[in-house]
């Protein structure tokens, strides 16, 4: 592996590189190679979140499976906040039941998010994807045990790099999500912010994975 794409949508066999492709209950593909699956707060159906988290535990045991998500908090979007605190809920439980890292969707919701956490003892590693946030609240994170996962806003926002910079090298993934950009772009990216070597932010990514997703 000499790339690894903490979240994408789009799965293009990229050589090199491992892709952790985003999936759905309701619409899961068989041919992804390796995926996170999760309720997206903003795709949440209430009519079918039984169905949907049934077919998440089946999973759960695949060992193409990752870890859970993206799931989290969206304070933006119309459904209540306490009907997407119940389903996160369920998802974190069932991730630390099944020992699976968590790749994290929040919008304006970190305190919501970081309280959650504390209260259900989750342990297993949360990771926000797409931050695009302040240093403070990334120093916030930090402490309170998250990875920060940089892409879109990183490669559209050169404001972000002071951040990005800020972040300890053991709590970084880069990612491309949904932009058109390859994911060795990103990493060109980083590795001029950092000063470094693409090949030694490989590394330092490489490191990260094994501890995160615990593969050998």
């Amino acid at each position: 592996m000499s790339f690894f794409n903490l979240h994408t949508h789009r799965y293009t066999q990229e050589a090199a590189t491992l892709e952790l492709v985003n999936q759905y209950p309701w619409a899961f593909n068989e041919d992804y190679e390796k995926f996170s699956i999760g309720i997206h707060p903003w795709y949440l159906d209430e009519s079918r979140l039984q169905q949907d988290l049934d077919f998440m535990t089946i999973k759960m045991s695949d060992p193409n499976c990752l870890a859970v998500g993206e799931c989290g908090l969206d304070k933006r979007i119309e459904i209540p906040m306490e009907v997407q605190q119940v389903v996160f809920e369920k998802q974190l439980l069932l991730a630390q039941e099944y020992n699976k890292p968590v790749v994290l969707h929040c919008v304006a919701a970190f305190d919501e998010v970081m309280a959650t956490k504390k209260r259900l003892n989750i342990t297993v590693p949360m990771i926000v994807h797409g931050y695009s946030k302040n240093e403070q609240l990334a120093k916030q994170l930090i402490n309170n045990g998250f990875y920060l996962s940089f892409g879109k806003y990183l490669v559209r926002n050169p404001g972000l790099e002071t951040v990005f910079l800020s972040v300890p090298d053991d709590r970084i993934f880069l990612e491309t999500d949904t932009i058109d950009e390859d994911i060795a772009d990103v990493y060109a990216l980083a590795a001029k912010y950092k000063k470094q070597t693409i090949a030694e932010l490989q590394q330092t990514i490489e490191h990260n994975f094994q501890q995160v997703f615990k593969t050998s």
